[in-house]
């Protein structure tokens, strides 16, 4: 496959820094988005990438107008965008609708649909544009089976899967692809656990469903549990 560009957010935690890594060993072009400036200078050094195969940029997501700058950024060095890979994303549980307080709500909110929709409005254009896309997320199957004590994780990440979801229908003649991979948990131990999927098996469906053979999968949560 003729080299692409790929947005990762995210990139510097355990999933990300590994999808980080097999793209760029595929010969891709690499967009590195995150939060952390240490732990994103330390994932540049490691891949070691030529400059013209690379962007990095610490940004805040839920800055719109950052992340708009972003794109356009990213567009300016590469000439083209073709995929957003989106593994920003964290977990707050463990309490009753009554026992749960708004501003955990609102955090679930930003983590997974306010900054899914600033990455869409923003990326999906320039995507769109070079008539061949992915956009992949990774979430959980309490979306679709809502688990006791796991509301304002999976109401947010009902949100987030509605804007891939929409995205599918809506740029489904441009050549883009959007889909969810879903697992209950990551296992990052190394050891064996029936419910959870490792990393490699995460990224071993990312990179199907970046082939040219997954162009008619859209709009599907892919179970991988």
């Amino acid at each position: 496959m003729k080299s692409k560009t790929i947005v990762i957010t995210g990139a510097t935690g355990v999933l990300g820094n590994l999808v980080a890594k097999t793209f760029a060993e595929r010969g891709h072009n690499l967009a590195l988005l995150d939060r952390d400036p240490i732990k994103l200078d330390v994932l540049v050094r490691d891949l070691d990438l030529p400059s013209e195969r690379l962007y990095s940029q610490t940004i805040d997501l839920l800055n719109g107008p950052a992340v708009h700058g972003s794109a356009e950024a990213v567009l300016s060095k590469f000439g083209s965008v073709h995929a957003l890979i989106h593994l920003v994303g964290g977990w707050t549980g463990g309490r009753t609708i009554p026992e749960s307080n708004a501003d955990d709500f609102d955090s679930m909110l930003d983590q997974h649909a306010w900054t899914t929709f600033h990455l869409l409005q923003s990326f999906v254009p320039h995507i769109a544009a070079s008539q061949w896309g992915r956009v992949m997320i990774v979430s959980m199957p309490v979306t679709t089976n809502p688990a006791a004590k796991m509301a304002l994780y999976a109401a947010a990440k009902s949100a987030q899967e509605s804007l891939v979801l929409t995205l599918a229908e809506e740029f489904k003649d441009s050549g883009l692809t959007a889909n969810i991979i879903h697992v209950r948990s990551i296992n990052t131990k190394g050891v064996a656990l029936r419910e959870g999927t490792t990393p490699a098996e995460i990224i071993s469906a990312m990179t199907y469903l970046f082939s040219d053979e997954a162009s008619k999968v859209n709009g599907a949560r892919i179970p991988l549990y």
